[in-house]
């Protein structure tokens, strides 16, 4: 989250960067990617959309305005607002590469419903340690502050990143464990970058090992996958139902040429065996009558004409 930032022209790096980083994959994140594109597209209200989508001061994430109104719009949207192309870069960035290595790690459908739990828990966090710290008559006023951005989720994604490395990772130019990263970078931000949301990086940090600590204590099959799978196939039944449409129907093949299977039925020729396609009343291969009964280009003989004569008929027939 993020109460402040400036301008500049930064799309382009991170159209780049994208780019960059997944024409060198073999397996493209397409959730990693739908997140990247619904934030930008967000922070660029295109006309078409301009009328559909809040504005920024109508999502901020204000724990008393929340609270006061129930406000849901402000409490589920605010994380997807970013209020200059600098924030909304960072941040973007962030999650192309969290999103790569937990996507590609744990799949589509699983990484989508963790996004989703990870949305819920770090604003509800945040809004009770925003409501905790007033309680307690807190000197600084964190209840009535105005946040937006997607970092707290971007925290709790990098929490359970680490989760179980032993390795070392640098954090602004620090080495220490990776399974700490997340608390060392909650601290350098608040201390060298002005105008960031504690309590919502926090928020995130928790949501992160809460994630966590209920998966491990809870072994049965995780209820949002089922969820987020229905959604897919619901809202992917348009474009299924378009790639069916324009498809070609199979076609099979009859000794030389190919016709549909569902034109009619396929009879055999009883003097050479040639399959031939429903709408013919004559073997395409040896001219033989449909019913048998007759051998059309051999003279009409009811006899079955031998090999030789078979031969010399589809010489005659085919030029060769």
């Amino acid at each position: 989250m993020d109460r402040g930032r400036g301008r500049g022209g930064m799309l382009g790096l991170l159209l780049v960067q994208a780019l960059s980083e997944y024409s060198r994959l073999d397996r493209r994140p397409p959730v990693t990617a739908g997140l990247i594109a619904a934030n930008t597209v967000i922070y660029l209200r295109p006309k078409f959309l301009a009328p559909f989508l809040p504005t920024l001061n109508q999502v901020w994430f204000n724990p008393h305005l929340i609270l006061k109104h129930k406000d849901l719009k402000r409490f589920i949207l605010s994380a997807f607002y970013h209020i200059g192309e600098p924030h909304l870069v960072y941040n973007m960035m962030s999650l192309l590469w969290k999103g790569i290595q937990l996507e590609n790690a744990m799949g589509s459908v699983e990484f989508a419903s963790m996004v989703t739990v990870l949305v819920g828990m770090s604003q509800s966090i945040t809004l009770l340690l925003a409501k905790a710290l007033l309680l307690f008559d807190y000197e600084r006023a964190y209840y009535n502050e105005y946040a937006v951005g997607f970092s707290g989720v971007l925290f709790a994604m990098k929490v359970i990143l680490y989760s179980q490395s032993d390795n070392y990772t640098y954090v602004h130019g620090l080495m220490i464990p990776a399974r700490y990263a997340a608390w060392a970078e909650l601290i350098l931000i608040q201390m060298f970058v002005p105008g960031v949301s504690f309590l919502g990086h926090l928020g995130g940090v928790l949501a992160g090992i809460l994630y966590l600590n209920l998966k491990g204590l809870y072994s049965g099959p995780n209820p949002l996958v089922k969820v987020v799978r229905g959604l897919t196939r619901v809202l992917g039944w348009p474009l299924r139902f378009i790639n069916s449409m324009a498809r070609p129907s199979r076609s099979r093949v009859y000794g030389r040429g190919t016709t549909r299977r569902s034109e009619a039925a396929v009879w055999r020729c009883g003097a050479c065996t040639f399959d031939n396609s429903g709408y013919l009343s004559v073997c395409e291969m040896c001219g033989t009558d449909r019913n048998g009964n007759g051998f059309g280009e051999y003279g009409g003989d009811s006899e079955t004409p031998s090999v030789e004569e078979l031969r010399e008929l589809r010489v005659r027939r085919f030029g060769r």
